[in-house]
């Protein structure tokens, strides 16, 4: 088995030195495909030349739509999307491998995430549990697509690729799809990947609140009403299931500081993100 890893780039070229450095370390010979949106902040002066990746460089409609390209240009048999500003824990696609061809029949798998600001600094963590239609449908998608794997084929034989028109909540409608239609689902339960707090990030953007209030008003009445009652189910699934506890715990990952090597981050107390 081979895993693909899918990085849509524009105008990021910092964070994506970092992003690139953190797939190109770990233990499994991935394949990093950068579909470059025709980026002009010095970016493709030197990622052209990075023989770690493959680099496509053309417009695309959307990020997703970048997705989309470098997936259909993919060979791997898993595959997952990494922003720029995001990266992979140390082992952590050895593991995920480990864990799909242990588990033939899931066709989704979702680690956990840690949460740093733009100097690399701890800042919380989530810890997820596979996602539930209705709730993703009517409140917001619980994992996050940086700690997101899934095989080939639970896109590929149904053509459930990315909407391209949608700029910033593709992928909850996305995962609301996928969800329909049963795709196997299952969690790592071990933290996978870093996500950085630029204070850039899409996720609370315009866009990104506008197509998922247009997401909600898809979702069947009955659910819409029932939100508050999905919001507590949601919650109690989480504490029964441990998602609020964590022990100190360390990690390490690239920083601007130290574009080249890892550093390494103790966290004595640890902290869950609000609005999980």
């Amino acid at each position: 088995m081979r895993i693909s890893i899918i990085t849509p780039s524009f105008r990021n070229s910092d964070w994506l030195k970092l992003c690139i450095a953190s797939v190109a370390d770990q233990e499994v010979g991935a394949e990093h495909i950068v579909q470059d949106a025709g980026s002009d902040d010095g970016t493709l002066d030197w990622l052209l030349q990075d023989k770690r990746v493959r680099t496509f460089v053309e417009k695309d409609e959307s990020m997703y739509d970048a997705i989309n390209r470098g997936m259909r240009r993919s060979t791997g048999d898993v595959l997952a999307y990494l922003n720029c500003d995001e990266q992979y824990l140390p082992g952590a696609l050895a593991t995920v491998m480990e864990f799909f061809e242990a588990n033939p029949q899931i066709e989704m798998l979702f680690g956990d995430i840690v949460l740093v600001n733009g100097q690399g600094a701890y800042v919380g963590h989530r810890k997820v549990q596979a996602p539930l239609l209705y709730h993703t449908w009517t409140c917001h998608l619980s994992t996050l697509s940086c700690a997101t794997f899934f095989r080939r084929r639970a896109v590929f034989d149904h053509g459930e690729f990315f909407d391209p028109r949608l700029r910033a909540g593709g992928d909850g409608e996305w995962m609301v799809r996928l969800l329909r239609r049963r795709v196997r689902m299952a969690v790592l339960g071990r933290f996978t990947s870093i996500f950085t707090l630029t204070g850039d990030n899409m996720s609370q953007k315009p866009n990104a609140l506008r197509e998922a209030h247009e997401l909600h008003r898809t979702a069947p009445a009955w659910a819409r009403f029932a939100k508050p009652g999905i919001i507590l189910h949601h919650r109690l699934r989480r504490l029964v299931g441990g998602m609020y506890s964590q022990p100190p715990f360390s990690f390490s990952l690239y920083t601007r500081n130290s574009p080249t090597g890892r550093e390494l981050r103790e966290v004595r107390q640890p902290t869950i993100r609000c609005g999980q």
